[in-house]
């Protein structure tokens, strides 16, 4: 069975513990690289990082974008969304699709 981690802030990724997610709240830029690196070894299939963090480690998670897994995948956290993770899942998907999903021809 596939497993999925949330990683962030602690009040931006508590909530996630009472779903049954496991999360690493992270203090630390090098913190933060070492437990993402962790996950990924440790066969997590999604993670989510709060789109602060994603900001602060974005050469570490580079690492993976190739992969097929993890999926890592930016969440608003409790500062509010800064439009990243939107972002992040439209190329996704435009690179899968081929187009711009959002993006309507009809006038």
């Amino acid at each position: 069975m596939y497993k999925i981690a949330v990683m962030g802030d602690y009040d931006s990724i508590y909530g996630f513990a009472a779903v049954g997610l496991d999360t690493y709240p992270l203090s630390d830029e090098k913190e933060a690289e070492k437990q993402l690196h962790q996950l990924v070894l440790s066969k997590y299939a999604v993670i989510y990082i709060t789109e602060e963090w994603a900001a602060r480690i974005p050469h570490a998670i580079d690492k993976y974008k190739d992969q097929i897994l993890p999926a890592i995948i930016q969440i608003p956290g409790v500062s509010g969304n800064t439009g990243k993770g939107v972002e992040n899942v439209k190329k996704f998907v435009e690179t899968a699709v081929g187009s711009d999903i959002l993006f309507s021809n009809n006038k």
